[in-house]
C-alpha cells in the first residue's frame, strides 16, 4: 500500500516549513497568497488528504461562481485541449471562487444540445456552448436569459439576437484566408473542393461563403466543386477524399472547414505525393503538424484557445455582474496561422 502523504511531504514539495503548512491548514496566522498557492499545488500533486481545506483557505471571501460549458467530441485532441484551457482560465481568476462544469454532446442533433443547455443552465451562473444553429435552441436560450443565466455561443453562432455574445473567429475571413493560401500554392490548373461539418453549422456556412468569394475574385480559373458534408468525422472525410481523388485526378486544392481533417490527410498520403494537393485545415494537432512538416498541408488556421478562454471567462463574469442590458454582440478573436516553415 502506498504511504500516505504527510505535512512534512507537503512542506518539502512546496519549499516551505512545516509550521507554514500548519498555519495554512489551521488559519491561526495569515499566510501570503503566493505561499498558499505553492502549498495547495504541492498538496494536490501529492494527494494530501487535507488539500480541500487548503483550497478553502485560499478563497474564503471570494464569491462562488459556476460556469457551464457544452463542447463536442471528448476524444478529439482539439476539444481535450479546449477543456484544459477552460479549467485553466477559471482557476486563474483570483477574484472569484470559480468552478467549470463541462458536458459533451454525443451527436449533432439539436434536441441533444437543447437538453444539455436546459439541464446545465439550471446549475450554473453562466453558460457557453459549441452548438449547431437551429431554431429549437432559441426558446431554451431565451428562457435562460430571462432567468438571469447569460448564454454565449462559441466558435459557431446560434440564437442570434437572443444569446449574449458570440465568441470565436470571424468565419468569413477564415474562409477567405484558406482560399487565398490555396490559390497561391496551387501549381497546376485544376479543381478545388471543400468540406463542411453539416448544414446546421453556421460558422462553416460562413467559411464556405468566404472561400468561394475569394476564389471568384482572385482565382476564377480554379473551379470549386460542390461542397461536401463530413459531419466532422475522420471516417467520412477519409472515404469522401478518396472518392474525390479518384474521380478528379486534377484536384489541386482542398479545404476542410471544420473537423475530420485527419481523414483527408490520410487519404492524401495514400493517393498523392507531397505538394500535389494544397490542403488547408483548421487547428494545429499532431496530425496537422505532421502534414505541414511532410508537405501534405500548406496551412493550419488555429483557434487561440488560451486567449478565447481567458476572454470568455471575463465576459461571463461581467455578464453575471451586470445583468441583461439587452446588448448582444460578437467577440472576434485573431486566429493563429501555422505554415510548413514554422513547424
Amino acid at each position: 500500500m502506498a504511504r500516505r502523504s504527510t505535512v512534512k511531504d507537503v512542506a518539502r514539495e512546496a519549499g516551505v516549513s512545516v509550521s507554514t503548512v500548519d498555519r495554512a491548514l489551521n488559519g491561526r496566522m495569515k499566510v501570503r497568497e503566493e505561499t498558499l498557492r505553492k502549498i495547495a499545488e504541492a498538496a494536490h500533486k501529492l494527494g494530501y488528504h487535507a488539500r480541500g481545506l487548503i483550497d478553502h483557505r485560499m478563497r474564503p471571501d471570494r464569491p462562488k461562481m459556476r460556469f457551464g460549458f457544452v463542447l463536442l467530441k471528448p476524444s478529439q485532441a482539439f476539444y481535450q485541449q479546449f477543456a484544459k484551457e477552460i479549467e485553466k482560465a477559471v482557476s486563474a481568476r483570483k477574484d472569484i471562487d470559480g468552478q467549470a462544469v463541462i458536458r459533451y454532446a454525443k451527436s449533432q442533433a439539436p434536441e441533444e444540445f437543447a437538453s444539455l443547455m436546459e439541464s446545465l443552465g439550471r446549475r450554473v451562473d453562466s453558460l457557453a456552448c459549441v452548438a449547431v444553429n437551429h431554431q429549437s435552441l432559441n426558446p431554451v436560450v431565451r428562457d435562460l436569459q430571462e432567468k438571469g443565466v447569460p448564454v454565449f455561443s462559441l466558435l459557431n453562432d446560434f440564437a442570434q439576437g437572443i444569446r449574449r455574445n458570440y465568441v470565436g473567429s470571424n468565419n468569413v475571413k477564415i474562409g477567405r484566408m484558406a482560399a487565398w493560401m490555396i490559390s497561391k500554392t496551387v501549381k497546376q490548373p485544376g479543381k478545388l473542393a471543400l468540406f463542411v461539418g453539416g448544414n446546421r453549422w453556421h460558422g462553416h456556412d460562413l467559411r464556405e461563403v468566404g472561400f468561394r468569394s475569394c476564389i471568384r475574385e482572385n482565382a476564377p480559373a480554379l473551379p470549386v466543386l460542390d461542397t461536401l458534408v463530413n459531419l466532422e468525422t475522420r471516417e467520412l472525410t477519409y472515404e469522401a477524399t478518396l472518392d474525390l481523388l479518384s474521380r478528379h485526378p486534377d484536384l489541386r486544392g482542398l479545404y476542410v472547414a471544420g473537423g475530420g481533417m485527419e481523414g483527408a490527410i490520410a487519404a492524401l498520403r495514400e493517393m498523392r505525393q507531397p505538394h500535389e494537393v494544397s490542403l488547408v485545415v483548421n487547428e494545429l494537432t499532431d496530425d496537422s503538424r505532421a502534414a505541414l512538416a511532410d508537405g501534405y498541408a500548406v496551412m493550419a488556421i488555429a483557434t487561440p484557445l488560451d486567449t478565447l478562454c481567458t476572454e470568455l471567462i471575463e465576459l461571463m463574469i461581467n455578464a453575471v455582474h451586470a445583468g441583461d442590458d439587452g446588448v448582444v454582440g460578437q467577440y472576434f478573436l485573431q486566429p493563429r496561422i501555422y505554415l510548413p516553415d514554422m513547424i
